[in-house]
Parts: C-alpha cells; structure tokens; sequence
C-alpha cells in the first residue's frame, strides 16, 4: 500500500506527526510524504520537534515545490492521501481545483484518478465559506474526518484523543489500529 501524507499549515501538526510514527509500524505502507512552508512554520511554534525527525519517519519526502516530483502524475499509482491536518486555505485549493504547490497538485491527482482523499479539516469556528469548500469536496469525494473530541471510549487524554483520531483516518484504508477504541454497544444489565 502506498498513501501520501500532506500535512498543511493548520494548528496541529502534532497530529501529522503522530500519524506518520503510527504508519511507520506497518510492513506494507509506503509512505510519501509533503509538508507545506505553514506546516514548516507551525512544527516550530507548537512542538519542540524537528523537521528531520518528522521526516525521519517517511519512506519518501518530496518537497512542496517540486511540481516534477512523481506523486504529481496520475501515472504513479497510490491508494490515497491523507492531509492531516488540513488549513482551510488547503482546504479551498481543493475545492478549486488551484493546484499551486505539491500537496494540492498531490490531492488533484488523487481526485481525478478517483482514489481516496482523507482530511482532516483543523479550524474553529468554521464560517461559512470554510463550511462551503468543506461541503464542496466532500461532494467530489473527498472524505472528511474533522478532529472532534470523542469520549465514549475513555479518551482521557490529548494523546488518547489523537489515537481515535488516527484509527478512524486508518480505517478509511482498511489498516486497523491497535490503540484505536471503537464504539460498543453497551448491553443493559438488568
């Protein structure tokens, strides 16, 4: 399995982080990986992280610039992207079709070749152009998994938060998650 992870200039690239360790555990994904200049700027405001560590943790990092770099043609083949987190400025370049940079070209491409295109749109409160774009490429197929706080299965914690997150992303690919915790029916005693 290939899926390329895009991680855009919204608060919370922690997320992006924690994905990419999560993925690195799988045998069989490939993982390529862009990180957009906000992301870059955000990495350093909300994290004691590096880039060389985010990066440590994908098969292939291509540089947002490199409009030539293979995941920009319909021709490489993967299973999808993930942009997590997603700006809502991503987010409108999605809707429009602007592919300026790697990451939207990236995302265009899985579009058109009718692969899957997970987000995860990070941004509160949402206006009504935010909630207009986010509509918009829900109806082309893309598949949105906003960052809401759950709390049926004990996530007490930002970290066990994060880990719902993520195993609901994963499942979007059919990779299971072992920190994940599902919903389950509670059965009445009586």
């Amino acid at each position: 399995m290939r899926i390329i992870i895009g991680i855009s200039g919204a608060s919370g690239v922690i997320m992006g982080y924690e994905l990419l360790k999560v993925l690195k555990n799988f045998d069989n994904v490939e993982t390529h990986l862009v990180i957009t200049e906000g992301a870059a700027e955000n990495f350093r405001c909300e994290t004691n992280l590096t880039l060389a560590e985010v990066k440590a943790l994908s098969d292939v990092v291509h540089d947002n610039r490199n409009m030539a770099a293979a995941i920009s043609s319909g021709s490489f083949v993967t299973d999808g992207m993930i942009i997590l987190p997603c700006s809502m400025k991503t987010v409108a370049g999605i809707a429009a079709g602007f592919a300026e940079n790697l990451l939207l070209r990236a995302a265009d491409v899985c579009l058109k070749e009718n692969r899957r295109v997970v987000i995860v749109p990070r941004e509160m409160p949402l206006s009504r152009i935010h909630l207009r774009n986010i509509k918009e490429i829900a109806d082309y197929g893309c598949v949105v998994i906003p960052p809401m706080l759950t709390f049926y299965n004990g996530a007490d914690t930002v970290e066990k938060q994060i880990q719902h997150i993520i195993g609901k992303i994963l499942r979007q690919f059919g990779l299971e998650y072992k920190a994940f915790v599902p919903w389950q029916i509670q059965e009445e005693k009586i």
